[in-house]
Formats: C-alpha cells, structure tokens, sequence
C-alpha cells in the first residue's frame, strides 16, 4: 500500500509539474533564490520522447488490423510520453533554491531535501561522472554527472522514494550554473550575522 501511495503522488508530481511548466511557473521558489539543473538533460529528454513518438507511429502501422489492440498501445504510448516530458517538465520547474537560512536540493519529483546553512561544513565544485552508492550519500546527477559537493556537520534527515529514511552526511548535485550556486552559498554561510538592537 505504500508503494502504491508513492507511486501515485510520484504521478500527480509530474502532472502538476507539466501544469507549471505549460503556464511557465515554478514550485518553491518564491523565498529564495532558484537555481537550475535541467539544462544538462534536456537533449536526452526530447531525444528520448522522440524515439517513443517514432514508436508510437509504427506500432499504429503494425497494429491497424487489430483496432482494440491499436487503442491499448496507444494509450500506453502517449502516456510513456507524457511520463518522459513530465519527468523533465519536474526538474524544470522544481529547482534547487537557495534561502536565507537553507538550501532546498531538489531532483525533479523524485528528492526534496532541505539542507541548513548552519549545518554546511563545506562546499565545493568537484566534477564526478561515476558515482557508487554509500552509506550517508546522495548523489543527484544530471546526465550521470555531479559538479558540487556538500559535505555536512550534522547528519540531515532525507526520506527515499519509497519513504524510508536515510541520514546524510555528504550530497552531491548538478547545477547548470555551479560556479555561481558555489559562490552564493559560500556567501550566504559567511555573512554575518545581525547584531542584537541595544536594550530599550
């Protein structure tokens, strides 16, 4: 029952996000600065959706004696497509967003992961194209790649796909524009804080 919980607010996500898109809005961005990640994927994204159109056309061929037969596969490639677009469609519109007290990592429908400023020990630009899977990591990529590193004081809470939840010490993610996203948190750690007025 969990998984099937999971499984249809995973869709309703891509739905929505396709809404966002359609209408050019974003999904949480208004208390911070958003910072894209899609840009890397979008190619492999359209190519993909392609190929499933190129598919979709040809299995209409094959299956044009067989109209019942035609109608199921074509309902189940149309709605591939959808799935493909609205995938892209959700790292579009749900950006990394960096706040004044947290950075909010995001990965499409699938991770939503608010990180404390406070609990950053260190950030860094650092390209990896492999990433094996260990204990206390998170590697977002895009196009099988990460360019920043977070490496955190304190354990941060993130919930898998399926709920279950996992403690954080190190999270690698892709941003298009990792140079600036690097130097903006970097800044937003460092700034001081506001001295107390003087007491009335």
């Amino acid at each position: 029952m969990r998984i099937a919980r999971a499984l249809v607010r995973h869709e309703l996500r891509l739905f929505a996000s396709l809404l966002l898109w359609v209408t050019g809005r974003t999904d949480g961005t208004r208390d911070g600065r958003p910072f894209g990640y899609a840009r890397g994927q979008g190619a492999m994204m359209w190519g993909l959706a392609f190929v499933c159109v190129v598919e979709t056309v040809g299995m209409g061929v094959l299956l044009r004696g067989w109209p019942v037969a035609h109608a199921v596969v074509l309902v189940l490639d149309v709605y591939t497509v959808l799935q493909i677009v609205g995938m892209h469609a959700a790292c579009v519109t749900r950006p990394h967003v960096l706040g004044s007290a947290d950075l909010r990592v995001r990965h499409g429908g699938q991770a939503d992961l608010r990180i404390p400023l406070a609990d950053i020990a260190a950030v860094r630009r650092e390209l990896r194209a492999t990433h094996e899977r260990a204990e206390g990591e998170l590697n977002l990529a895009v196009g099988a790649q990460t360019d920043i590193t977070l490496e955190l004081a304190t354990p941060v809470p993130h919930f898998t796909f399926l709920g279950r939840e996992r403690r954080l010490r190190l999270v690698r993610l892709h941003a298009d524009d990792s140079a600036e996203l690097v130097r903006a948190l970097t800044q937003a750690r460092t700034a001081p804080s506001p001295h107390p007025g003087r007491p009335g």
